[in-house]
């Protein structure tokens, strides 16, 4: 968080400057109208008051053009921080070892790469700005009060700290809690929601989707009532803050009646109505506290994305031993036993390797432009055979537009089972001396996967006998053997 504001000081010292002024501009403009009604009820000539209403006009003009020029600043600099930061992310991400993201599903990976780098960009407008800005106007306020009435000035310096201080610091509370909240039940209602929009003509047709559907909002709705309980320190704050303005004002009435004698009325007016302003800018400091809380959180997640997995952290990075050319190797075992990571280490130290992920994105275009991602100088024959080869001939026939049929929406346009072969058929077409796959038969029937098994298993079956074939998978088709 600190490189976000040190790269940002100078757009963000802007707009503190034109915060100060505007809100500036809303206390001289109480303490002047305070003084021109005062001065109005002893009817003057009208001359008299010229001055003090023009100031009042010119005042109200310029807070808001004020305003309105310190929310520019303000958002241009947190726009180009959360641009920054996300180019920041993806280098790191795209740097990191990839099992490090690996171990995080979609879901979770989507919601730290989304909410908390914008929690993290807010920082600057809803937190720093603001405590910054009712810092300087607290002190000018309690300096303009003190000239009038040291006792009155004393008042509310210390309501204004218990508006500026113990009320950020029950809403900081409170936002903590949200936080701690959201992360027992956020992530699992995305994983859900994520489970439900990428599987589900596989979850319909295994009667699974309404349960699935139903547990993303159950999750949503345990949020929500979390998120209600947690919020309690939060509207606590907003009490505090309300009876510190309270307490002020009556200070100042009171501090007004015993020096009533010795001031003009238009000074007691000043002493009574410039508190009201003074208390604009701490009204923004419990949310301000929170959302400084929320952005250390989001800082927090966004380190721990690029951090190396815990089975990382535990033992010494060990690479797997190289396969030799045109070999065919199984890693086998059951979920989350490292089969994928053992894979990507072998890309790692593998020249020449490509990794084939099992849930590879499908893009919303052509046939043929997703399999040419693979190899782009593959002609219209090459891809045809190689989606006949892997079991997708008769969906190619049915296809409207043949090859240059869309298929809208990506993976939703396909099943589980034709992803699969779609992405087999890009390995087929990669000209890498060595494919490493992952579960490349998973939502197949058992005896096209079987089939499909044996024969990347086999020298010169779906691979020529020369390409080097590394497969993670559940287990082994019947009657094969792999050193792995």
């Amino acid at each position: 968080m600190r490189e976000v504001l040190r790269a940002r000081l100078p757009r963000l010292a802007l707009a503190v400057v034109l915060g100060v002024l505007s809100l500036g501009s809303a206390l001289a403009l109480a303490a002047i109208s305070a003084w021109l009604i005062t001065r109005a009820w002893q009817m003057p000539p009208v001359l008299h008051l010229t001055v003090a209403v023009v100031a009042v006009r010119a005042l109200g003009i310029t807070r808001g053009v004020l305003g309105y020029c310190q929310r520019l600043a303000a958002h241009d600099t947190a726009l180009r921080s959360a641009a920054d930061i996300r180019e920041t992310v993806y280098r790191r991400l795209a740097a990191a070892p990839a099992d490090t993201l690996m171990r995080l599903s979609g879901g979770e990976l989507v919601a730290r790469v989304g909410a908390s780098v914008d929690d993290l960009a807010d920082v600057l407008v809803r937190a720093v700005l603001p405590i910054a800005v009712a810092a300087v106007l607290g002190v000018i306020a309690v300096a303009a009060i003190a000239v009038i009435s040291p006792a009155a000035a004393g008042v509310l310096a210390i309501c204004l700290l218990v508006a500026g201080v113990l009320a950020p610091w029950l809403a900081a509370r409170s936002a903590r809690q949200v936080e701690a909240v959201a992360a027992e039940h956020h992530s699992g209602r995305d994983v859900a929601v994520m489970l439900a929009l990428e599987h589900a003509p596989e979850l319909r047709v295994g009667g699974r989707l309404d349960a699935v559907l139903a547990d993303a909002e159950n999750r949503h709705h345990e949020w929500g009532t979390a998120t209600d309980r947690a919020a309690r320190p939060a509207a606590t704050a907003s009490a505090v803050a309300t009876l510190s303005i309270g307490v002020s004002v009556l200070g100042a009435v009171i501090a007004a009646v015993l020096i009533a004698d010795s001031v003009a009325p238009t000074t007691l007016a000043i002493l009574m109505l410039l508190p009201l302003s003074a208390f604009e800018a701490t009204s923004a400091l419990p949310a301000a506290a929170a959302q400084l809380t929320r952005s250390r959180i989001a800082a927090r997640r966004i380190a721990e994305l690029t951090e190396p997995a815990p089975s990382n952290r535990a033992r010494p990075d060990v690479a797997p031993v190289v396969p030799t050319p045109g070999e065919r190797r199984a890693i086998t075992g059951p979920s989350g036993s490292g089969k994928t990571t053992q894979l990507l280490k072998l890309a790692e130290n593998c020249d020449g390797a490509t990794f084939f992920a099992e849930d590879a994105h499908v893009f919303a275009t052509t046939v043929r432009d997703n399999l040419l991602v693979a190899r782009g100088d593959a002609d219209d024959d090459e891809i045809r055979a190689a989606l006949r080869r892997v079991g997708l001939g008769d969906w190619l026939d049915a296809l409207p537009d043949g090859l240059s049929t869309v298929l809208v929406g990506g993976a939703a346009a396909v099943s589980a089972g034709q992803r699969r072969r779609l992405l087999l058929a890009r390995a087929l077409l990669s000209p890498a001396p060595i494919v490493l796959l992952d579960e490349p038969t998973e939502h197949l029937d058992a005896d096209d996967g079987q089939r499909i098994l044996t024969e990347l298993l086999t020298p010169g079956g779906l691979f020529p006998a020369d390409r080097t074939v590394v497969i993670a998978t559940h287990h082994l088709p019947l009657g094969v053997t792999s050193p792995a």
